[in-house]
């Protein structure tokens, strides 16, 4: 399977099922989900990496417990939209993902996204860093899902 656009994952999944969010950090996985209508996005957990293979089976386990039927991973792309060793990682992942199971994916500009939601963090909710190192990762994933449905919508 081959990585879709937003508009052919939307195409391609069964209306109401929800779908699941990632950001891909070096260190951990942040991971969100949309409702069943594809409306709001929620932050839902976050993976510690360790090996790809426990990292995967983690996701899709998550997928099997939502009964989610695609993935938008966020896509860190440079300022000047060019793809760099994170964005090409990122890649790599949903390559191999999709080698272990066929899930639709599709992937999301981040750029800019961890920083947006650290600075709401600490401006709106006023987390100090030990609070905000818990939920940033999967508040992330939950900001590229809901670009990637507000997206879709117009």
């Amino acid at each position: 399977m081959t990585v879709l656009t937003l508009e052919e994952l939307a195409a391609s999944t069964p209306l109401g099922t929800p779908w699941l969010g990632l950001d891909l950090g070096e260190k951990t996985i942040g991971v969100a989900a949309s409702d069943a209508t594809r409306m709001i996005a929620s932050p839902l957990v976050l993976i510690r990496k360790t090996k790809f293979t426990q990292d995967a089976e983690a996701v899709l386990k998550l997928m099997d417990g939502r009964k989610a039927s695609g993935l938008v991973i966020g896509l860190p792309l440079n300022m000047d939209g060019s793809e760099g060793p994170r964005a090409q990682s990122c890649r790599a992942f949903a390559r191999n993902l999709q080698r272990l199971r066929a899930v639709p994916v599709a992937f999301q500009d981040e750029r800019l996204s961890t920083s947006a939601v650290e600075r709401f963090l600490i401006e709106e909710l006023d987390l100090n860093r030990k609070r905000r190192a818990n939920v940033v990762d999967r508040t992330a994933a939950a900001w590229i899902l809901q670009g990637a449905l507000d997206r879709l919508r117009g």
